[in-house]
């Protein structure tokens, strides 16, 4: 018999030979010797190894079936399948040859479960406990999961490990797992092979209503699980001391770090290191939320809610004093009503057809990555023309805003020195599209602005215009974002837009708190301290911080629960930090570290040291992009002949590929799709082929 196969051959003609001694044969009759194959059978009592005769030409499918009659243990083998631990691989090809996938007899091999346990973080910090695939790609294993949760648009998730605190490098620390505290466990709706069909979850894929079998009534999202849903229900926030004992990433580096930690979505978990019940964080990747509907997405939006929720309370997201206090007013309200005697219904949420949703979306549901819509009147593109201030800041210089007379049409700003002189030339012009919109505003202070930071070829320009109120800044700042998308305001969206800035600038509106607001009934047991971030416990007292919160909870005092979420959401999205994926990178020809900025439409290459934006660049000008993968450099090329490319430092070259081509892939998406997703596709703009 041979050894171990260890035997050298060498190529002669169009044949291999292989030397046995003083014998030589050909490669088809080398895989006719059989020789020994040891394969470790994973079983949860106990773990024992099998010696199989095989030859190089069997089958994987073959020697498995060989397997399992050695064994003799009457169980279910069909969710077993083959590990190869050296090559980091599964044997899933069971038509492929062992000599094809070139096992030989020194390969360690595991017969294996590919469902196994995992803990899971929720968005809402909750963990919960699954069995998924660790053989599919994540991808797949991602819409299980989200199926069995009912978590519509899965592509806008994934798993990310968790980070490793650099406060917690002691011993004693190191065995505290918080994964095992309150672990739901939720094994009987995993969607294991041969678990009853009721258990793929409530998830619709035609987005008609769930009836309760049991009353026959419509039944909100998930609601026949455990009666009313844990995963539709706000968490209680956590006491201050709690809080502030939690991992805060400040810095732009160490932000870089945690997202250093996705998963490759083309690769199984098992392939990346994961290990049955290691914990794993699932989050909303991809801040590009697409039809997201009050009436079908009770899970979705909450945990979107949840996450957003702490992006704000640690520190992760940087918003003004206004702003947080807009936020802690939300959060009290939302918790107030999930808190009441009142049981949540959600099937009072006004109900929406398909027609409808298509023709209002924007208004019960948040934009999305297809945003296209029906115009109004394509003769007739209305325009805006106001009196506004304009500051075009000069470095070492400081100029006041000066007073233009500003026509906005079609997609650029041209301004004039008076409104007499605007039928001639202006004095200059804004295309705006692909531009950045960043609010300036400070509702107690009066102050209304728009910053601008135009595209140039060597960077962005910076330009601030000044509204003198809500109305004017509402209507400007809804046409700037607009036209950057390459839209005008005959867009039915406008009107749209406007009022939800109209309503955003109510919310953080706040009279000047001169005496502590009366309090209501629930203002003793309120710790006003639970709703805001430790860096604003710090600078008020408590009394002071509840009555500015009661103070801006009048403004939403009167929301229903979803609308309240709804709220939060898009209120964190309209904050000038958000969807923002930080990565340390070293651009081609240069010899220090930056800031690499993701977000949905654009890359910003950011100075390490400042944290300001140096350069930004538009997807929608993307040519083409590739990964040299003996380099690990991915190199993007634009129009107007601007090419760029990069290094990563803080993680493999493939995650943030992965992140530009997953964008890519989520503004591909359209109503008429329904809730298909071409799978394949995906992998083909992520992948890279590497």
């Amino acid at each position: 018999m041979l050894a171990a196969r260890a035997e050298h051959g060498y190529k002669l003609g169009a044949r291999t030979r292989f030397c046995t001694g003083d014998a030589m044969m050909t490669a088809s009759e080398y895989g006719e010797i059989p020789w020994d194959l040891t394969i470790q059978v994973d079983q949860k009592d106990n773990e024992e190894e099998q010696i199989v005769r095989v030859k190089g030409n069997d089958h994987v499918g073959g020697v498995m079936l060989r397997l399992v009659e050695q064994i003799k243990t009457p169980k279910d083998w069909s969710d077993y399948a083959l590990w190869w631990e050296q090559k980091n691989c599964w044997l899933l090809k069971t038509h492929w040859t062992l000599d094809k996938y070139g096992v030989q007899a020194d390969a360690n091999l595991i017969y294996t479960p590919q469902h196994k346990p995992l803990c899971v973080q929720l968005p809402n910090m909750k963990h919960i406990k699954l069995t998924v695939s660790f053989s599919s790609v994540v991808f797949k294993t991602v819409s299980e999961i989200c199926r069995s949760l009912n978590i519509r648009r899965p592509e806008e998730l994934s798993l990310l490990k968790p980070p490793d605190d650099p406060s917690k490098k002691k011993k004693k620390d190191k065995g505290k797992n918080p994964a095992v505290d309150d672990v739901i466990i939720m094994d009987s709706v995993s969607g294991i092979p041969g678990s009853p069909a009721g258990n793929a979850g409530l998830y619709s894929k035609t987005m008609t209503p769930i009836y309760d079998p049991e009353t026959g009534s419509q039944a909100t999202a998930t609601s026949l699980w455990f009666g009313q849903n844990d995963l539709t229900v706000s968490q209680p926030n956590l006491p201050p001391a709690e809080l502030a004992k939690m991992y805060k990433p400040l810095t732009l580096v160490e932000k870089a770090t945690i997202n250093s930690g996705w998963l490759d979505s083309s690769r199984s978990l098992m392939e990346q290191g994961i290990q049955e019940d290691d914990k794993l964080l699932l989050r909303f990747k991809y801040h590009c939320f697409f039809d997201l509907n009050p009436k079908y997405d009770a899970v979705r939006i909450n945990q979107l809610y949840e996450q957003a929720r702490w992006t704000i309370l640690l520190e992760e997201i940087d918003c003004t004093e206004e702003e947080m206090l807009m936020f802690a007013s939300l959060q009290y309200h939302i918790c107030k009503l999930t808190t009441s005697s009142e049981p949540l219904d959600l099937s009072n949420e006004p109900d929406i057809d398909e027609v409808d949703a298509a023709l209002s979306n924007l208004e019960v549901t948040l934009e999305g990555g297809s945003t296209d819509k029906i115009l109004e009147d394509i003769t007739d593109i209305p325009k805006l023309a106001d009196t506004l201030r304009l500051l075009r800041p000069k470095r070492l210089t400081f100029r006041p805003y000066k007073e233009y007379y500003f026509v906005f049409k079609d997609t650029t700003i041209s301004y004039y020195k008076n409104k007499e002189s605007s039928n001639g030339e202006p004095i200059d012009q804004f295309h705006l599209r692909g531009c950045e919109v960043v609010p300036d505003v400070n509702v107690t202070d009066k102050k209304f602005g728009i910053k601008l930071l135009l595209p140039v070829a060597d960077g962005m320009n910076e330009v601030y215009i000044r509204c003198d109120n809500e109305t004017q800044y509402a209507k400007w700042k809804a046409a700037c974002m607009l036209a950057s998308k390459g839209k005008t305001m005959a867009y039915s969206s406008y009107r749209v837009e406007v009022r939800n800035i109209q309503s955003f600038l109510q919310m953080k509106s706040m009279a000047t708190p001169t005496r502590q607001a009366a309090p209501d009934v629930d203002t003793m047991e309120m710790n006003a301290e639970c709703f805001v971030s430790p860096r604003f416990t710090k600078k008020y007292k408590t009394k002071q911080l509840t009555a500015r919160i009661l103070e801006a909870h009048q403004n939403v005092a009167q929301l229903s629960l979803m609308e309240a979420k709804m709220r939060f959401i898009q209120a964190w999205q309209s904050l000038p930090e958000f969807g923002i994926t930080y990565y340390i990178v070293r651009f081609r020809g240069s010899k220090k570290d930056e800031i690499l900025g993701v977000s949905y439409n654009r890359l910003i290459r950011i100075d390490m040291s400042t944290g300001l934006p140096l350069t930004t660049w538009r997807f929608s000008n993307m040519k083409q992009w590739n990964v040299n993968w003996e380099i690990r450099q991915v190199a993007i090329e634009f129009d107007q002949s601007v090419s760029v490319a990069f290094s990563c430092q803080s993680c493999d070259c493939k995650v943030v590929h992965e992140y530009i081509g997953g964008y890519i892939f989520l503004s591909t998406r359209s109503k008429d799709q329904n809730e298909t997703l071409d799978e394949e596709l995906f992998h083909k703009l992520t992948g890279g082929q590497e």
